[in-house]
């Protein structure tokens, strides 16, 4: 990640803009190796676009044994561990492991399964869901788990101003009528709601926080998670420790899983090539074929939901109008940028929208790499002869800089001349979220299996992302978008998405450039560690051989 220990602010656009950058930068640092390369030399570059592809996998091969200590180095600390208001991935990946929700989204991110509910039914308005709960649950502490608590849990997710509360905008009410029993009645019919709850925001916590303060009980959280709370020294390592009260018959299988902060990459490749660490997160993918090839160590490229975007701000004249935009999109290449930044470990994006989550349609017409149909485009605005704009960058973002050297040379044959600044990557979003930017960079991973979490941020006003600080607006768009997070039947559903992965690649609004995947190392002995295309993952089935 770039730095995502910037203070929360309770203003809620500038939280969500906190939110994205924290999304989108999470893997900044794992595709280092481009960024030292010359324009010449990064298109004369070699690769082989395989997509997002797995070497030897860790979760299938091998008998599962209880016992042993996992360290698992990465380049960024965790913030915090509270989950209504920090969006980092480095914390969420473990605070997951400590509190559970009620749905959770399945091994492909295209679905929801039941957790901590067994069931749900639904009412014929489809205003009221009506949750069972997993019986025998236990806190790690040893104390059960309710519907009390589940009520206080969403109460507290959807009040906290300033954190995830627009994941839950659309829940009117919690209660909790018995023990084993949760309603939910939502303010009118809303489609994404199982998605919603699997949010990790939405992590089941006793009921006030077991008699203590919301800051003593974040200092040293209780969950039904596999794992419970342990020790943290910030800027080194965090330690979670095994819950023996874990409802999951034999697990978890660890004694103990540790997040040490090694900030340097080759440090960390070193770290797994000599079995100091167990599980690297984040190789960069210039030194993917060089681990594969280490003694005991494995390499896998997990599908993600991450995907890269230009922005282009359209209080900018020129990005105002849809012929600049189409123009700059069919000019960029995508395979090439593939091959040469990414090593061919990615593949070209063609929607807003990514495989791995519902409703993607492989048949957006997206535009593809052409450049006399650039030009034709440019020739139908109103700024044919070309114009001059600032490409804002992101300082010691090799991928970043890497994208805007070959996007200049492209653009350069439209008769568009422009000029690379560069910032420190905290002030980058600031600008961009202030929209006091002309043109950039971004990308997007999701946390909930339903694209309406992006929907709402790229399309919706209320998503309070000034349409992925682009400052597009298109009523039409905007209209379909609402009919589908209202509308339940799947068919109607994907065509209404259908529609508007359509309509927003002829925009032109946000160009898609490829789809990377999540990138681990691991020892040959770490079985059942998988990481879901939302970067989750469960330690509580990873275990040593």
């Amino acid at each position: 990640m770039a730095d995502n220990n910037n203070d929360m602010s309770i203003d809620r656009l500038a939280v969500m803009a906190e939110y994205e950058v924290s999304r989108r930068t999470m893997l900044r640092a794992g595709v280092l190796g481009a960024g030292g390369l010359g324009l010449t030399a990064l298109l004369a570059a070699c690769g082989t676009n395989n997509g997002p592809s797995t070497s030897k996998s860790s979760t299938s091969t091998g008998k599962a044994k209880h016992g042993g200590s996992l360290l698992l180095a990465r380049a960024q600390d965790s913030v915090d561990m509270d989950k209504t208001m920090v969006f980092s991935n480095a914390s969420i990946w473990v605070y997951v492991q400590i509190y559970e929700s009620l749905t959770t989204g399945s091994k492909d991110g295209r679905s929801v399964e039941p957790w901590l509910a067994t069931s749900w039914t639904q009412s014929a308005d489809k205003l009221t869901w009506t949750f069972k709960l997993r019986p025998n649950i236990k806190f790690s502490d040893g104390t059960p788990m309710t519907s009390a608590d589940v009520k206080f849990s969403l109460d507290q997710a959807s009040s906290t101003k300033g954190g995830w509360e627009f994941i839950n905008s659309a829940i009117a009410s919690v209660t909790a009528p018995d023990p084993q029993t949760v309603v939910i009645k939502t303010k009118y019919p809303w489609a994404p709601l199982l998605a919603d709850l699997a949010c990790p925001s939405n992590g089941i916590i006793p009921n006030n926080y077991g008699g203590k303060s919301k800051t003593q009980f974040y200092k040293a959280p209780v969950g039904t998670g596999p794992f419970k709370w342990g020790s943290w020294q910030k800027g080194s390592k965090l330690t979670l420790n095994k819950n023996t009260n874990y409802w999951r018959a034999g697990l978890p299988y660890l004694d103990s899983v540790t997040w040490q902060v090694v900030p340097d990459d080759n440090t960390r490749n070193v770290m797994i090539q000599g079995n100091t660490a167990q599980i690297n997160e984040n190789p960069p993918l210039a030194t993917v074929a060089q681990l594969q090839s280490a003694s005991g160590v494995s390499v896998t490229l997990f599908p993600s939901t991450r995907t890269d975007y230009i922005l282009m701000n359209e209080k900018f004249a020129p990005f105002a109008d849809v012929h600049v935009r189409r123009a700059i999109s069919y000019a960029i290449d995508r395979e090439s940028l593939v091959k040469t930044v990414l090593y061919g470990h990615s593949t070209v994006a063609n929607s807003l929208f990514m495989p791995t989550v519902p409703y993607y349609d492989k048949n957006t017409p997206g535009q593809t790499f052409d450049m006399s149909k650039a030009k034709a485009e440019l020739a139908q605005s109103n700024y044919a002869s070309g114009f001059s704009c600032t490409y804002l960058a992101s300082s010691g973002d090799s991928t970043d800089s890497a994208i805007a050297q070959v996007l200049q040379a492209s653009l350069k044959q439209l008769g568009i001349n422009m000029k690379i600044t560069n910032s420190d990557p905290s002030a980058v979003h600031d600008l961009q979220n202030k929209l006091q930017y002309e043109i950039s960079h971004s990308y997007w991973t999701m946390d909930i299996a339903d694209p309406d979490e992006l929907v709402q941020f790229a399309v919706l006003p209320e998503g309070g992302g000034h349409s992925f600080e682009t400052n597009f607006s298109d009523p039409q768009a905007q209209a379909i978008a609402k009919q589908a997070e209202q509308t339940f039947d799947p068919v109607q559903r994907q065509k209404l998405y259908t529609q508007l992965q359509a309509m927003l690649a002829e925009s032109a609004f946000l160009p898609s450039l490829f789809y990377q995947p999540l990138p681990y190392a691991m020892r040959s002995n770490v079985k059942g560690f998988f990481v879901a295309p939302t970067g989750l993952y469960d330690m509580g089935v990873v275990s040593m051989a």
